[in-house]
């Protein structure tokens, strides 16, 4: 796959992003794009390996070897349609996809992995500009209706995919437009939003109905639902946020990260009527939490116009090497440094929160922290202990939680009688999918938890198949890692 020497002939190349001083004055994404030869480049860098360990990386299967080989010869495509084959959202994962599948590449195991993911970006984007990626409505109906519960990718996975099949699909989104927490939750610097409009555009073309703006468990209830559908299909992500339970928690300036994000992100989109505002500027900020959404939230902050923005990370700082308890190809935690990482962010790691402090209005304006340690002893879990004497007081006016999430709303689950699992959610067969309510099914993080948008995709697909086999007796729908045969 690729030129036989591109791995020894060519160094990993990723993007460029725009400085800082430029980026930070709007929400519009900053990467600076390869150029076609550099791309074709990384493309020749995937090596003949023998056993693509990096299918195995990916949740789901994409054939990487193959678009990477067309990419360096030229065949663009021959690259999309190989990568549209197993990813129904390629500009999605292209861009918010933590990269699995290079932690998981034979080349990473002593040199730096092939770029995949900017490869797959740059294979759709090129797609959609050279005018390759068209609605493609079946040839026929079954006369067979789903309701798909959740317009997040796993909910438009599943939704492109039954439709292929030639069923009648209904997508039915609680908030104003479809995307679930593309559209208010990642920021737009990350993934504007015309991005995700003109996906749905051809999802619409091929015959897909969304109905926003209906809460069902509230709108519509279960007994509709059963009566007017063959097929249910939960694809509501984890919404219910971690909180933390500790004095001063009710302060005016803490905040829950998403309510921060999905504030600024409708903000973006010119809504005029946002309720009480969040904003962080010429405010001192401290985002508790350091995965990805701590993360979309310095980057925004910054965007505001705050005055300081600081990271806290109750977990040990992380090496940037690959741990040796956590060997190829496996994920490995390393420390991750994102562009709004970059952006100016002070980052503090073993350290705990103890209490917000706020004035005589009930304002924020400051906290207490501690140092703590985790102490590992053999076949028992970690326990955290605080670092006596290491109180600090720290200046705050915005305190952003961003500590992730415990479950998903459960009112729909409910009035269909669906049981949940120990860690509240959705039970439902790894067998099929299904719950313990005939044709209802899950999908996504409403089935695994809060996850990421490659498994959600994946769980989107996976749970479409198996619902079609329900309502058809078989499918011919791709299972993961295969190509897509409509049966219609």
């Amino acid at each position: 796959m690729g030129k036989i020497t591109g791995f020894l002939e060519f160094d990993r190349k990723i993007e460029d992003y725009a400085p800082v001083e430029e980026r930070v004055k709007n929400y519009k994404e900053f990467t600076l794009p390869l150029k076609e030869k550099e791309l074709k480049e990384q493309g020749a860098r995937c090596m003949d390996c023998g056993i693509p360990f990096c299918h195995s990386g990916c949740p789901l299967g994409n054939l990487i070897p193959d678009f990477n080989d067309a990419v360096y010869r030229g065949k663009w495509e021959k690259a999309a349609d190989i990568l549209h084959s197993t990813n129904n959202f390629p500009e999605f994962t292209g861009r918010l996809c933590p990269a699995p599948c290079e932690e998981a590449c034979v080349l990473g195991i002593n040199e730096d992995p092939v770029s995949i993911e900017n490869i797959e970006k740059n294979i759709v984007e090129t797609a959609f500009k050279k005018g390759w990626i068209l609605a493609q409505p079946p040839n026929s109906r079954t006369e067979k209706k789903v309701a798909v519960i959740g317009s997040g990718p796993a909910g438009l996975a599943a939704a492109q995919q039954l439709n292929r099949a030639g069923h009648w699909v209904t997508v039915f989104e609680r908030d104003e437009k479809p995307g679930g927490l593309l559209r208010f939750g990642i920021p737009d610097f990350k993934m504007e939003k015309h991005i995700i409009d003109r996906r749905l555009k051809i999802l619409e073309e091929e015959g897909i109905e969304f109905k926003c703006g209906v809460h069902v468990g509230v709108d519509i209830m279960a007994d509709t639902l059963k009566e007017e559908f063959d097929a249910v299909v939960l694809c509501g992500g984890a919404t219910i946020r971690r909180k933390l339970p500790i004095k001063g928690a009710d302060l005016k300036g803490v905040v829950q990260a998403m309510d921060f994000l999905a504030q600024n992100n409708r903000r973006v989109d010119g809504v005029k009527k946002l309720g009480e505002e969040i904003k962080a500027t010429d405010k001192d900020v401290i985002v508790i939490g350091g995965g990805d959404t701590g993360s979309d939230c310095i980057g925004t902050s910054f965007r505001h116009g705050a005055k300081s923005v600081s990271n806290f990370e109750i977990m040990p700082m992380a090496t940037t090497d690959r741990p040796q308890d956590q060997p190829w190809p496996f994920w490995p935690m390393r420390l991750r440094t994102s562009s709004s990482h970059k952006e100016g962010a002070e980052r503090f790691f073993s350290i705990s929160t103890k209490e917000f402090i706020g004035d005589t209005h009930g304002n924020l304006k400051g906290l207490i922290t501690a140092e703590v340690e985790w102490i590992k002893e053999p076949g028992k879990r970690p326990v955290l202990k605080e670092v006596v004497g290491t109180e600090k007081k720290w200046k705050c006016e915005l305190a952003l939680l961003a500590l992730g999430f415990t479950g998903s709303e459960m009112t729909i689950a409910e009035q269909l009688g669906l049981e949940a699992d120990p860690r509240t959610n959705i039970k439902a067969s790894a067998k099929d999918y299904m719950t313990n309510v005939p044709g209802v099914f899950v999908a996504g993080d409403q089935r695994r938890g809060q996850s990421l948008i490659v498994w959600a995709i994946s769980e989107g697909r996976q749970a479409a198949y198996h619902i079609d086999s329900y309502l058809m007796g078989e499918s011919a729908l791709p299972l993961k890692g295969e190509g897509d045969l409509p049966r219609i």
